[in-house]
């Protein structure tokens, strides 16, 4: 590589220069989804962020050296309300809920994680992480519960670095009669009758939340990795608290060295939520009209999440929809049915090793596209573009298809490029010749096509489809 991968860590508040602990295994771990309904689009975005972090990693180190886990949460308090709610058994709605998921992050364009393990397989690790803990002395048993004593840990809140009055509100404190302390978080507690339960030295009970990303990240990715990630939601308590249980029960100085943490998505400007009818889902998205009237393909929801740098606030807008369409629009005539093997772009490849800048890379790509070969500029003949411009745009996750299944999958017809480019060549000769009417003339049948023509000072057009 050209240039050092950099990545913020959340841990040291800075830009860092990425050095794995083992360059032939990089390991990555970032929280999944609690399947108890469909995800929502602010769901998505680690998602995507996090897949675009995957395939950067596997093209600087080979992809058989790389792994990546996203772990689902199927046992948890939500789950068992909904599927009580709905009448159904808690797997049978863990599993369709998940299905779904899987279809959707695969609409977005999202490659399969090396690993996406399940909370309920495994229930022995997390025995065991409380075990060690109850040893250590940073964990008791109390009521029939088990719950991490905070006050033993002498740097807990390093991640989040707030004030103790900060994190007993920030935490929605319990109030138990058998909790020691106010800030001490539940790692296992008893279950009813009706609730999901696994035998344990303390009864039958379930983990708590923390506590099923521990043990998944261990038994997957060790005691000590490389890189964990998810929203900014979570660096407190969640987070935090995965920290506390890892260290105190391996005893180690951290449990992954680089945290990355994407920021907050609202729509149209408010705050996404079910009371204000804002509230959308992926599925929604690619399936329903509900947002802006119309379905929208799940390539155009990456790049619109992608045009907005991942630790920044993205206001998800139909605007903003609409423009990535007509980006996508534009680079798949350029690229058109051919399909390359070749090496991404030097300059977007350095784009992105400084800490993932989607923008810059993206900027790169409208450079790519805009080249003198591009069919997009056009004096006096083009030729098919550059081959970095597919292969860039590839390891965004962009540009997969081909032009043909582009517009054919939205149900579109597509444009005839070639006949497109001898048009306007026969207009700029038309108009070299100063054959005005003919070049009108010419400019009259374009705009029937839907093509709007852009003259520009140095003597070349530019052209795109407008519907």
């Amino acid at each position: 590589m050209s240039q050092p991968l950099k990545l913020y860590n959340t841990l040291t508040r800075a830009k860092d220069v990425f050095a794995p602990i083992d360059p032939a295994d990089v390991r990555m771990y970032v929280c999944g989804p609690t399947v108890y309904d469909y995800a929502h689009i602010g769901n998505a975005r680690p998602i995507i962020v996090f897949d675009v972090l995957f395939r950067l990693l596997r093209h600087l180190y080979g992809a058989d050296h790389v792994r990546y886990v996203r772990n689902i949460t199927d046992v948890d308090d939500k789950i068992n309300a909904r599927a009580a709610q709905r009448g159904i058994t808690i797997r049978e709605l863990t599993e369709e809920t998940n299905e779904v998921f899987q279809q959707d992050v695969k609409a977005l364009g999202c490659l399969d994680p090396s690993a996406q393990p399940r909370a309920t397989e495994h229930i022995e690790q997390m025995i065991a992480i409380v075990t060690r803990l109850i040893e250590s002395g940073h964990a008791y048993a109390a009521d029939g519960h088990v719950l991490f004593d905070v006050p033993s840990m002498k740097d807990y809140g390093r991640l989040s670095r707030r004030s103790l009055d900060e994190m007993v509100a920030g935490a929605r404190v319990d109030v138990a009669p058998y909790k020691r302390g106010d800030m001490d978080f539940v790692l296992w507690k008893p279950s009813k009758e009706n609730e999901p339960g696994w035998d344990s030295p303390w009864g039958r009970g379930r983990p708590g939340w923390h506590l099923e990303c521990s043990a998944m990240s261990w038994k997957h990715l060790g005691e000590t990795f490389d890189i964990h990630g998810g929203g900014i939601d979570l660096v407190f308590p969640h987070h935090e608290n995965e920290i506390a249980q890892s260290r105190c029960a391996f005893h180690t100085g951290v449990m992954a060295n680089v945290w990355m943490h994407n920021g907050f998505l609202q729509v149209e400007g408010e705050k996404m939520s079910k009371s204000l009818g804002n509230f959308v889902t992926i599925h929604e998205l690619l399936h329903t009209e509900k947002f802006g009237g119309r379905k929208w393909p799940g390539e155009v929801l990456r790049l619109a999440m992608l045009r907005t740098h991942y630790r920044q606030p993205i206001d998800w807008t139909v605007k903003a929809l609409e423009e990535a369409e007509a980006i996508l629009d534009k680079w798949y005539r350029v690229v058109g049915d051919t399909i390359w093997d070749d090496a991404p772009d030097a300059d977007f490849v350095d784009a992105l090793t400084d800490d993932l800048n989607t923008p810059k890379a993206l900027s790169q790509l409208h450079q790519l596209a805009w080249s003198e070969d591009s069919p997009l500029r056009l004096q006096g003949g083009s030729s098919r573009p550059l081959k970095p411009l597919r292969a860039s745009a590839n390891l965004l996750g962009l540009l997969c298809q081909t032009e043909t299944e582009w517009f054919a999958n939205r149900g579109e017809p597509l444009a005839d490029t070639a006949e497109i480019e001898a048009l306007i060549n026969a207009r700029l000769a038309a108009r070299a010749a100063k054959n005005w009417a003919e070049s009108d003339r010419i400019r009259d049948e374009l705009a029937a096509m839907g093509v709007a023509l852009k003259d520009n000072k140095d003597g070349t057009t530019t052209w795109e489809i407008r519907r």
